[in-house]
């Protein structure tokens, strides 16, 4: 598998909705089912300034989605959330974990930021483990955090700190 990382287009449109639209995406984001083209036509032709939105193509393919979303406020302006999403056919393969790479190569040598926040659902396993591998820790779980499926479902929140943070005065 030839894989490459790149800002995303307008064009990527579509195939990031499919994306979005796999059920096990959809179970384990804020996503809801059914995303329009129009939706993410919208979203990826009205990003903020300082967003980056990244997708990973296998094959000629765009199969994973990344979107690093600095804060706006002055006094956070170290910090920036995260969200990914890899399709269901490409589960597993390494996608997730190349995507998170180039975003805090990102934040660490280039966006100057400090901190890198998410929420994941508690039960999602393999996505924590990814997170815990590249440093996030679990900083709280929020109960009842978003209806999955007709279930509240709990999340927990994760943050990085850049690992060479800039001394204090």
């Amino acid at each position: 598998m030839e894989l490459a990382i790149r800002h995303s287009e307008p064009s990527d449109a579509e195939a990031i909705r499919l994306i979005y639209a796999s059920p096990n995406v959809v179970a384990g984001t804020l996503q809801v089912p059914y995303p329009s083209h129009e939706l993410w036509r919208k979203r990826l032709s009205d990003l903020e300034p300082e967003a980056r939105m990244l997708v990973a193509v296998a094959d000629n393919a765009v199969v994973g989605h990344l979107g690093l979303h600095p804060a706006y406020r002055p006094r956070r302006a170290h910090a920036a959330s995260l969200g990914m999403a890899v399709h269901d056919a490409w589960a597993g393969r390494g996608i997730g974990s190349a995507l998170l790479q180039h975003a805090l190569l990102l934040a660490d040598n280039w966006l100057n930021l400090l901190r890198l926040e998410l929420v994941v659902f508690a039960d999602n396993e393999p996505a924590i483990r990814l997170y815990r591998k590249n440093g996030f820790t679990i900083e709280g779980t929020h109960r009842a955090f978003a209806l999955r499926n007709g279930i509240f479902a709990d999340a927990c929140a994760m943050a990085r700190l850049h690992p060479r943070p800039p001394s204090l005065p």
